[in-house]
């Protein structure tokens, strides 16, 4: 049986969905002869939801690239496909591909919501801002119907545990009922990531996000509301999008936001050979130069691991993309600082059963 080149899926990141690190075998697309269709495209890879079941639902971090100390992740895998997704390789650890299997076989945390207030009643809990969306889009397409994200909010609010949401998709402004209360009080703000202005480059690398212009209405929508919002340029890949630093950060700063970010391109584990299949497939042109350009600000390599490198990269062409953004950020006044916020609000509210304080 001869292999099949794969092609690249509408709605799809990913191009391929090969077995991850960890399992021995390695999947092949073959034509058995028995295509159904008679030889036309295969049908469109349909999205699955199936459930977590946690124990817990607050991860913890000590790392030092990192301004949070703990998050909270609704959704496992992320049908955005954006084909840089660093979360990717998590995937793996469930026996599935990093590819198609992130984007299409996702799962649900049903019972976040009340695993964070269990977690939060904890007595050894200390409150500390919670990133929610650290990992996958806590707003993907599924939450519309799921609405674990807004529950999650909701025990937020009730506990007044302070939050950072970080997402690129516009249904964060469904809950302007809860964040613009909060953000009254300093215990929310949001990161809305825009990786271009290009429509058409978005919808490659991003096929089920939100358009940029959506993104950019978001901004306006939660400054309007007083809720806080930063701009993230990431990731910037050189020689695709890194020339569009300034314009992303003069956008949304033109939109209302107060502060700015970016990353360099990370390729950690999987996601190298991902990511160099969908240049070639998309713009072929430009594949070995992109690659050659990462190389140059990674050291070498598609990847620095290194704490305090991993997210800017070294190098020339690292140096110069970090002095535009920071020059950028000075003329536009993207200064604020998105995780200044309240914790000493924090009080967990009576749960039932519990007895009434004395007076």
């Amino acid at each position: 049986m001869d292999e099949i080149t794969r092609r690249a899926l509408k709605g799809r990141g990913a191009i391929s969905n090969e077995s991850s690190r960890f399992e021995r075998e390695r999947r092949v697309l073959v034509d058995d002869g028995w295509t159904a269709n008679g030889g036309e495209d295969p049908p469109p890879v349909r999205t699955t939801v199936l459930d977590d079941r946690a124990r817990s639902v607050i991860a913890r971090n000590s790392s030092p690239d990192i301004p949070f100390e703990q998050s909270v992740n609704p959704y496992r895998g992320c049908e955005h496909a954006c084909i840089y997704c660093f979360a990717r390789p998590t995937h793996a650890y469930l026996g599935l591909s990093p590819g198609l299997d992130f984007e299409t076989r996702l799962f649900r945390k049903r019972d976040a919501a009340e695993l964070l207030a269990r977690e939060l009643r904890a007595k050894s809990y200390v409150c500390r801002p919670l990133a929610i969306g650290a990992n996958t889009d806590p707003y993907q397409p599924i939450e519309r119907e799921e609405r674990i994200t807004r529950a999650v909010l909701e025990v937020c609010r009730d506990f007044n545990q302070p939050v950072c949401i970080i997402t690129k998709s516009a249904l964060v402004t469904r809950d302007l009922d809860i964040l613009a209360p909060m953000a009254a009080k300093r215990l929310a703000s949001v990161a809305v990531s825009v990786t271009t202005l290009d429509r058409d480059l978005a919808r490659r690398m991003e096929p089920r996000a939100a358009t940029p212009p959506r993104r950019l209405e978001a901004i306006r929508e939660l400054t309007a509301a007083g809720v806080p919002v930063s701009v993230l340029a990431s990731p910037m890949v050189p020689g695709l999008n890194d020339h569009e630093l300034e314009a992303i950060l003069e956008a949304g700063a033109e939109a209302g936001a107060a502060g700015g970010s970016y990353i360099l391109l990370r390729l950690p584990l999987e996601i190298k050979d991902l990511f160099e299949e969908w240049l070639r497939e998309h713009v072929p042109d430009r594949a070995d130069r992109v690659l050659s350009l990462i190389r140059q600000a990674r050291a070498g390599g598609l990847y620095q691991s290194e704490f305090g490198t991993r997210m800017t990269g070294t190098g020339p062409i690292a140096e110069l993309l970090s002095r535009r953004f920071k020059l950028a950020c000075r003329r536009l006044g993207l200064n604020g600082r998105r995780w200044d916020l309240e914790c000493g609000l924090f009080r967990p509210p009576p749960a039932p059963g519990d007895q009434l304080p004395l007076l």
